[in-house]
């Protein structure tokens, strides 16, 4: 049976050297959080996140503005914030409503204050392996990963969806430790052979046990990074966890495995881009 990966055992381990590094700064790190709508799984994560930061020791702003907010509205918001010397990190919670547009809103973000890590100006960095700020979900996934000791040079890693929010910035940070990396998409004929050769399997598609058990290696290691909520209320991720699980040498639950470590690394960015604003000051 599979060793389980618990996200949210690291990210409490984790909190310690966060609140030290806190406590080394001029002034505490200024992490605003913006919320458009009232979606429920959107109120959930803010909360989780704002208690986080709260428990660390963060200044926080937080701002729910009404589901017909205009664009021209939450760009002014972004730029106010720019502007705010106390805020080091501004998250805008996804996804928006449709009369939004969410790339020019992501791309205002000042890039030292990228706390997703989504600017093209932080994406370009991490390409070329000189990352200050990156996506928060990918890199809790390395850190997962590293904590558990999988050896990832010269290992096989197959990733399911290529969004820019995930499966793209998994794929350079997989690359750049030594990983050969293929990245399989709605496109990809025959998925299942795919990661049948994978000694890492990412799984990043948002759909319900896409990835059946009886695709996975024998050895393999899978991160589950979907979370969907079926009819009956209960959350599952991307892959038949009970079957994978009898296949794989360690695996990540869905909920309790990738989720904490997501919040835990916009954490982790916002103290980053603290000391770094700091640093220039």
């Amino acid at each position: 049976m599979a060793e389980i990966l618990n996200g949210r055992k690291l990210a409490k381990a984790l909190a310690p050297d966060l609140k030290t590094r806190v406590a080394r700064l001029a002034r505490p790190p200024g992490l605003a959080v913006v919320r458009v709508g009232d979606d429920p799984a959107s109120e959930v994560y803010v909360r989780k996140k704002n208690d986080r930061a709260q428990r660390l020791g963060f200044f926080q702003r937080s701002h729910h503005l009404a589901h017909d907010t205009t664009q021209e509205a939450l760009m002014a918001l972004v730029d106010e914030l720019n502007a705010d010397d106390a805020v080091d990190g501004i998250l805008v919670q996804l996804p928006l409503p449709d009369h939004l547009n969410s790339t020019p809103i992501l791309d205002r973000i000042a890039q030292s204050k990228d706390v997703d890590g989504f600017h093209p100006y932080n994406v370009g960095l991490l390409s070329q392996k000189r990352a200050q700020l990156v996506p928060c979900t990918p890199l809790g996934v390395m850190r997962l990963l590293e904590h558990a000791g999988v050896a990832l040079s010269g290992a096989q890693a197959v990733i399911v969806g290529r969004s820019n929010i995930v499966g793209r910035p998994m794929a350079m940070l997989l690359e750049q430790a030594n990983a050969t990396v293929t990245v399989c998409h709605s496109r990809t004929q025959d998925v299942a052979s795919w990661v049948r050769q994978a000694d890492v399997v990412v799984a990043a598609v948002g759909r319900p046990h896409f990835v059946k058990g009886e695709w996975i290696k024998p050895g393999a290691v899978v991160v589950d990074v979907g979370i969907n909520r079926l009819a009956d209320g209960s959350l599952v991720g991307d892959v038949e966890t009970e079957a994978a699980a009898e296949r794989a040498a360690a695996i990540t639950p869905v909920p309790g495995g990738v989720g904490a470590m997501t919040i835990a690394m916009l954490m982790e960015n916002t103290v980053r881009a603290s000391e770094l604003r700091q640093a220039r000051a």
